[in-house]
């Protein structure tokens, strides 16, 4: 009894001594009073004007995260929005993860303070932000009639689980207990989106209730519609974009009693696959932080830096039943920050306006990232798809990924032809990119945008052909109303108007390349060049292909897995030049850079940053 009596008077000493820390560490920050005043912040009593530059650590590797913010610093930023994406924390129930590299949102908060910074929070549930699904986890789409953003109890179960674990990390570093977060943002654009006021209170109360104690903000297009939906009593109003008095004033008739802002002034804008790249005119830019500048608005840059969507992080968008336009791996945004942490021309005219209009002379921009060029080297193909298949599933028609837990990667549906053995094959509806094969032979692909889902399969001599569908995941729909977006087929498969039954489903997540080869034939062999960074848009791959004679894994459009090595003196910032593929994923020492979608002429993707690398080999 004695020694249990000790053993509770140890614990309750040891975490009285744990709380006093806590608390001395809190009074070791100062204490800041961030308030919404009639038409303006007031940042403990007095004006405060918010020049905020956004930028994203989860598309930063965090090595870099205190260089970006530092060059925000230096172009005269205050503030660094940042959004919080949900799946990325939490990418099955229950399970969260907050400590983790990138996922250790609390360390880049601390970061922007101790670097003398504000921060404007925006943590969703729904964030957009050409990401998958706009933040939302997929697991979601597991349930068959689920319905997001609004009350659904489902989908709110899901959101008070992530509200209350988020809060534990972010309500300490609110200004007002000595952090930097001046606000938070509830939901993102909810005007465009939908119109259920009860949601945005229920939000409001949940991070309230959770310990949420700074003002909040909402954010929305300048149309009256969308502020009229989007808004709620007692938030700020944030304009995506607020460009002009008309703004605003639509704005302060929606509320005349807090202050307004540009929550989102675009630099630069996203592209998709197929697409040019987007370089708005600077002068547009120029004339817009101007206006802000001059008429002492607050305003943030969407974005001062981009980065880049690592892994099967890229979203996509769609305005139509059939359209489906996926975003690129890049998420360099033509913003003033580049992808590679560099100062653009725009960086410094930006910087040059801001100046102008501030009372204290701006810091030096940091010393840029150092890149390296590597000779070229060989990748060698390995391995297929099929020689690394799952047991497989079984159902009578072809069901998404989500009903089987998975949420990216890939999907393989196998099916025999009775009946019909050719025809008109359609696949109602396919999510995204299929590949068809019949008796392991490739005949075409169909891609979901545009609604052309039919192929011809020709004729065969075999008595029960073997039809497969290879279907790739190229990120869930992060806007708008076609947002319940599941991936594979999502309906069924017809032949000549026959539907086909009886599916093995093998699910692909390629969540890593295979570690060993179980190919039945050596395959052909390319090389890819890497070239230094800044110049690599202009260097060439160059292609050697010897094919190999047999074996399924040397098969066109077989899924193949190649494999290569380079050694450095010097780890560097560089780009992987893959303009001699075609399509695929790109992983170095296991980390998945993205996807890569060669296209002629090549407007998009030839290139594939490696960052961060701390192994020479």
């Amino acid at each position: 009894m004695t020694k249990n009596v000790l053993t509770k008077y140890w614990l309750c000493f040891s975490l009285f001594l744990a709380a006093a820390a806590i608390q001395s560490n809190a009074q070791d920050r100062p204490i800041h009073h961030f308030t919404l005043g009639a038409s303006e912040f007031l940042l403990d009593g007095k004006p405060f004007q918010i020049i905020s530059g956004e930028m994203h650590p989860a598309r930063i590797p965090r090595e870099y995260w205190q260089q970006r913010i530092r060059m925000a610093k230096a172009m005269g930023c205050n503030t660094i929005a940042v959004y919080v994406f949900w799946n990325y924390l939490e990418s099955t129930p229950g399970n969260f993860d907050l400590a983790t590299g990138n996922k250790d949102i609390a360390a880049f908060i601390r970061l922007c303070q101790a670097e003398g910074l504000w921060v404007l929070l925006r943590p969703g549930p729904y964030v957009c932000a050409e990401w998958d699904w706009g933040g939302l986890p997929p697991y979601l789409l597991k349930i068959p009639d689920i319905k997001v953003r609004c009350l659904d109890s489902r989908y709110m179960n899901a959101v008070t689980r992530y509200v209350t674990r988020l809060s534990q990390a972010i309500a300490p570093l609110q200004c007002d207990h000595g952090g930097p977060i001046l606000m938070v943002q509830l939901e993102n654009e909810y005007g465009s989106y939908a119109n259920d006021k009860g949601y945005l209170k229920a939000l409001h109360t949940l991070w309230k209730t959770h310990g949420i104690t700074v003002p909040f903000y909402t954010a929305d297009g300048a149309a009256d519609f969308m502020l009229e939906a989007g808004n709620l009593d007692g938030a700020a109003i944030g304009l995506d974009p607020g460009v002009s008095d008309n703004d605003f004033e639509a704005a302060t008739q929606h509320n005349p009693h807090v202050p307004s802002f540009s929550s989102e002034t675009y630099p630069g804008w996203l592209t998709h696959w197929k697409e040019q790249w987007q370089h708005p005119d600077t002068a547009d830019i120029l004339k817009e932080v101007g206006y802000l500048l001059s008429h002492h608005r607050s305003f943030n840059l969407y974005v001062v830096h981009g980065g880049t969507n690592f892994g099967f992080t890229a979203g996509a968008n769609a305005f139509a039943p059939v359209q489906f336009q996926p975003d690129v791996t890049s998420y360099d945004y033509d913003a003033p920050i580049s992808e590679q942490g560099r100062a653009t021309p725009k960086y410094y005219a930006l910087r040059h306006l801001i100046a102008s209009y501030t009372n204290h002379p701006l810091p030096e921009p940091p010393p840029p990232i150092p890149v390296t060029d590597i000779p070229a080297f060989t990748l060698e193909p390995y391995t297929s798809l099929w020689d690394h298949l799952p047991v497989a599933k079984h159902t009578p028609q072809p069901q998404p990924m989500e009903a089987f837990g998975q949420t990216s990667g890939m999907i393989l549906y196998r099916t025999k032809l009775i009946g019909h053995k050719s025809g008109s094959l359609t696949i109602t509806e396919p999510h995204d990119y299929a590949l068809v094969y019949l008796d392991r032979k490739f005949i075409d692909t169909i891609f979901r945008d545009g609604g052309h889902w039919t192929v011809k399969l020709p004729r065969t001599d075999v008595k029960e052909p073997v039809l497969e569908i290879l279907v790739e995941n190229m990120g869930h729909i992060n806007f708008a109303q076609y947002m319940i977006d599941r991936k594979g087929i999502t309906d069924r498969v017809t032949l000549d108007g026959m539907t086909l039954m009886n599916w093995e489903t093998f699910n692909l997540p390629l969540s890593a390349p295979p570690t060993e080869s179980k190919a039945t034939a050596p395959p052909a062999a390319t090389t890819g060049a890497i070239p230094a960074g800044p110049a690599a848009p202009e260097a060439k791959a160059t292609t050697a292909v010897t094919p190999a004679t047999t074996g399924p894994s040397t098969i066109p459009g077989r899924g193949l897995f190649f494999k290569g090595h380079f050694s450095l003196d010097s780890t560097a910032d560089t780009y992987l030049d893959v303009s001699a593929f075609k399509k695929g994923v790109v992983w170095v020492n296991g980390h998945n850079l993205g996807a890569i979608l060669v296209c002629r002429p090549p407007a998009t993707a030839v290139l594939s940053r490696i960052v961060a690398a701390k192994r020479k080999k």
